[in-house]
């Protein structure tokens, strides 16, 4: 039986040491910052939606303005927030490394 052994893995190239190492350590400044996008962007959506419905504290273009910003942040805060929970709770298919690094 003829293996090719120039493409098989062994126990020394799983053990050494690169820049790539993955580790199952939750990145904190990146979930400080998805965290921190993800409440900036419900305050502006929540007070957006204010301004421009209801006239409180300007007018409808500055509140569409707002709504629009909020929405910007909220989304990338949320979807990083959903990874980092995800992966805290340990559901399958999710891990601190699918976070990236600020």
């Amino acid at each position: 039986m003829y293996v090719d052994h120039a493409f098989s893995i062994s126990d020394e190239d799983i053990m050494m040491e690169t820049p790539f190492t993955m580790s199952n350590q939750p990145p904190i400044k990146e979930i400080a910052l998805a965290i921190a996008l993800l409440f900036f962007g419900t305050l502006g959506i929540v007070i957006g939606s204010l301004m421009a419905y209801n006239h409180v504290g300007g007018d409808t273009a500055h509140g569409m303005f707002f709504a629009i910003l909020g929405s910007i942040l909220f989304i990338p805060g949320f979807y990083y927030t959903r990874i980092a929970y995800y992966a805290y709770k340990g559901y399958k298919g999710f891990s601190f490394s699918n976070i990236p690094a600020v």
